[in-house]
Formats: C-alpha cells, structure tokens, sequence
C-alpha cells in the first residue's frame, strides 16, 4: 500500500475537469489497496473533513475569488488545525493539481519541508483570463511570478496531455511525461445499456435529422457564440437540418437561453447518466474551445462514438489524430465551425468509420486504469532510487 496525499484547489461537489481528474484517479488508486487523501478548499459549504468512497477530504476554508474560480485559504485557526494535521502526516508522492493556485504553492512548500516526492500535472493550455484586457496582463505577469516560487519548491511536472506539457515550456519547465485526462470506459458502457432517457423522444427530433451535442461550462472561451452562430447559419442554408442540444451552467447561461429555439435546446446542467444518455444520441459532438488541457467532455463523446469536432487549441487533437478520427479545425470561427458541420454531415461512412476509429484510439490510451499505472510508475521509480 501507498499512501498519495492530492492537493486540489477545487473538489466535489464543485464540478469541474480537474475535480473530475482528481476523483477518477483517487478511486483507481482506492481500488488497488492505496490509501489517499485530497486537499482542497471548501468552495462549496461542505464540512471540513469528510470521507467519500474511501477518499478522505480536507478542505481548508476560503476567499471564492473571481466567481469560485480562483480560491485563497483563510489562514484562520480551521486552516492551521488542518495544517497541523498534514505536518504530522507522511506520504509516499505528493500530488499538485493545476500550477497557478496559491493552494498549490502551499502544497510544494509543505512536501519540500516534509521532504517528500511531489509532482505538479498542468491542466490548461493558456493564462487565465477574465475578458478584461488590463486584468488579463495583470494576471498573467501575476501568474509568472507565481510560477516562479513554484518552481523553486516542485521540481518534477507533467501535464494531463501534450499540449499542457507544450503550455508548460512558456514559463520555462521542461514536463517530464503526460498523465492523460481519461474516462472510466467500463462505467459508460454499462450507462450506454440503460437508456434510461431519450433526448430525441422527448424532443421530438425527427429520425432523419442530426443532433449536435455540447456538454460543459457554458463560458466564452468554449466557443459557445460561434457554435450557437454556425447552428443557426447552417439551419438558414440548409433547412433546419440540425438541432443542438447545450447542456452545462455558466456565465453564459443568460446567452444561450436567449438563443433558445426549437433548433437549439439549452437542457442545463445534467447527471452523468443523463450526459451519456444524450452523446449516445448525438450524431456529433462539437467543442469549439480556445483553450482547453484535454476536455473531459470530448473524451466522454469519443466513448459514446459521436463524431468530434474541435480546435488545435489544447489536448483534444491528441484524440483526434487525423483527419480519419474527425475533425481539428484551426480556430473557432463560425465560417470553420460551419464548414466542419457541412463536411461531417454530407458523408455519413466517412463520419461513422471515424467514430470507430476514435472510440479505439481512446480505449487504448485514455482510461483510467493507463493513467493510473503511469502515476504509480513514478511511485516506483522513486523507491528504486
């Protein structure tokens, strides 16, 4: 038994793709006899200490900056009795979850001092930003200072896929291997046998026409104005011959609900169950993003075999290798986004081989249980020192 102590800045019940991240590799883990405990901020109201599916969850309480997206530990006396905690603690690897989080330099800090083996994994492709372009370049130059004390105290980083390890150069780091966001692909194919909801029957789409599918957080930089402007362009040429379905909560909820049609179908924010139900029914998925690490929600798509399209923005072309596996378009503007939807759907054996394609392509790299041996790899490597 290893005993992994997770450092992550947001976890469950908040949504997300690295609390996502964090919760699949903590119960692979589980699974194998290991002992884990994840460090998070309690963003969400839940108690301080708690144990889920035989995690164990410590969350320090917190400043929910920028709408929760960016939290800061109060160092009130509930924090320092969980620090106390941790200092009496010891742990075979140490792992920091997304590099700009002050959460994160606490965590790189507390294993140096600790003298254990920690790594930092890269979840994103770009600097966060908050569409305001002053606050943008303050961010940024904040975030390289930031990366710099990180740097001083974590030594070993990867990134959850290339791209994130190609993100990680611009402030000088140099990822010693990838960590792939995966799916638990034994889980959905049960999920796919249910069928518990049909979006189509309840929507009542027509046999014959095509459904789009959307599933995450309804924000600007997932391509949510050109996806919903390529949808109705594409209807206005073509005879409403798609329907878009949105599912997900975001800053753009307001937006999507005003684009609300019988063509595009806002359906808020779903379980998953309900989101396997609808990519099983979906023709195509489409994810516009402009900056992505590897989207949890095209990995999901692959598995239920819906034909991707995407950007080369992020990790996402590393499931679509080529052109036979779908569709990588080089921006998000609605005239590509339009064009890919028209080239998709006028040949349907090219669209359904690459599905295929696709779908084994994941199986082989993007599971859990690859990912998971490839953490435990670092484990051993280290003991073998």
């Amino acid at each position: 038994m290893k005993k992994y102590c997770i450092f992550a800045a947001q976890f469950l019940p908040h949504m997300g793709g690295v609390e996502n991240y964090t919760y699949n590799i903590s119960k692979e883990l589980i699974k194998r006899g290991n002992k884990v405990i994840v460090v998070t901020n309690n963003t969400t109201g839940s108690v301080t200490r708690e144990k889920m599916e035989g995690i164990e969850i410590l969350r320090f309480p917190c400043f929910n900056l920028i709408n929760g997206r960016f939290p800061i530990p109060k160092l009130n006396r509930e924090f320092w009795k969980i620090h106390c905690f941790l200092k009496k603690q010891s742990y075979d690897l140490v792992v920091i979850n997304a590099r700009f989080y002050i959460h994160s330099i606490y965590a790189a800090i507390y294993a140096k001092k600790k003298k254990l083996q920690s790594i930092c994994i890269e979840h994103g492709t770009s600097h966060l930003s908050v569409h305001n372009e002053i606050l943008d370049m303050l961010g940024g130059m904040y975030e390289h200072l930031h990366t710099e004390i990180l740097k001083w105290n974590c030594k070993d980083y990867y990134g959850v896929s290339k791209a994130c390890c190609e993100w990680s150069e611009h402030f000088g780091i140099k990822s010693k291997g990838v960590l792939y966001n995966s799916v638990d692909l034994d889980r959905i194919e049960q999920m796919k046998e249910k069928k518990e909801r049909s979006f189509r029957k309840e929507f009542d789409i027509p046999k014959e026409k095509k459904v789009i599918a959307f599933t995450g957080r309804l924000l600007k930089e997932k391509g949510i104005y050109e996806l919903i402007a390529a949808v109705e362009k594409y209807n206005e040429v073509n005879d409403n011959e798609i329907y878009l379905f949105i599912a997900g909560e975001g800053d753009e909820k307001d937006y999507v609900e005003q684009h609300r049609s019988k063509f595009i179908i806002p359906i808020g924010r779903l379980n998953f169950e309900e989101i396997i139900a609808l990519l099983k029914e979906a023709d195509i998925f489409c994810l516009p993003s402009v900056s992505e690490g590897l989207a949890t929600s095209a990995l999901e798509a692959a598995a239920c075999e819906c034909f991707i399209i995407t950007t080369k923005r992020g990790g996402t072309k590393e499931l679509i290798k080529d052109e036979k596996y779908g569709i990588v378009m080089d921006d998000n503007s609605v005239e590509n986004i339009y064009n890919a939807f028209k080239k998709a759907l006028q040949n349907d054996d090219e669209r359904i081989e690459a599905q295929k394609l696709c779908y084994a392509w994941l199986k082989q790299n993007f599971t859990w249980k690859t990912t998971t041996d490839n953490l435990e790899k670092i484990v051993l490597n280290n003991d073998r020192k």
